[in-house]
C-alpha cells in the first residue's frame, strides 16, 4: 500500500511538473511601450492618423506551444490622441466614440494560428461602443528575451489589422471618411 501510494504520488509529481513546464506565462502589458495606431481615410486626399495612450492587459504566452497563448486587452479610448484637440474631442463625442457611455474597447482572443516561425493570426471578440464583433490580428513576434532595463523577460511583437467601423455602430462622415480603419499595434509584455 505504501509502495502504491509513492508511486501515485510520483506520477502526480512528474505530471504536474510536466504540466508547470509546458503552461504559458503571463505576462502584463507595459504601457509605455504598447500602443495602437489608427488610420482612416478622409475622401480620398490623405490618411489622418492618431493612437490610443493607455492600453492596458495580459498576455498567457505558451512558447512551446503557441497555439496555446491567449490575450486579453483593455482600451482606452478617451486616451485618443490625433495632436488636435478640436479633432480629439469630436473623436471622442457621440459621433465617433461616445467615451462617455463607451469608456474602453476590449480584445479577447479566443483562438492562435501560427503561420510562421514567429507570425500567428490571433483570432478574437472586440468589444466598442457596446458591440462585440469576431476580428483576427496578424501578430510578428519580434523577440523574447531579458529587457536590458528591467531585467525581466519580455515579449515583443507588432501586429495589424483592418476593421470596419460601422459594424459596430459607428457611422459618421461614410464614405467620405472611410469605414475602414486600418490599426497598427506594436506592445511589450514583461513577466
Amino acid at each position: 500500500m505504501k509502495n502504491l501510494l509513492a508511486k501515485t504520488l510520483t506520477i502526480s509529481a512528474l505530471a504536474f511538473s510536466a504540466y508547470s513546464a509546458s503552461a504559458a506565462d503571463k505576462y502584463v502589458l507595459d504601457p509605455t511601450h504598447t500602443n495602437i495606431t489608427w488610420q482612416a481615410n478622409h475622401f480620398g486626399f490623405s490618411n489622418p492618423s492618431g493612437k490610443f495612450a493607455k492600453v492596458e492587459g495580459t498576455l498567457l504566452l505558451d512558447e512551446a506551444k503557441p497555439e496555446n497563448s491567449k490575450v486579453n486587452v483593455t482600451v482606452s479610448v478617451g486616451s485618443i490622441i490625433t495632436g488636435l484637440e478640436k479633432f480629439d474631442t469630436h473623436l471622442k463625442s457621440k459621433d465617433f466614440f461616445n467615451v462617455d457611455k463607451f469608456p474602453n474597447a476590449t480584445f479577447i482572443s479566443d483562438k492562435v494560428e501560427v503561420t510562421g516561425k514567429d507570425t500567428a493570426k490571433v483570432h478574437g471578440k472586440l468589444t466598442m461602443l457596446g458591440v462585440t464583433k469576431p476580428e483576427i490580428l496578424d501578430v510578428k513576434l519580434n523577440k523574447i528575451g531579458e529587457n536590458p532595463i528591467s531585467k525581466k523577460k519580455t515579449a515583443g511583437f507588432s501586429a495589424s489589422t483592418t476593421i470596419k467601423r460601422s459594424e459596430y455602430g459607428m457611422n459618421y462622415g461614410i464614405p467620405g471618411v472611410s469605414d475602414e480603419v486600418k490599426l497598427m499595434i506594436e506592445s511589450e509584455a514583461a513577466m
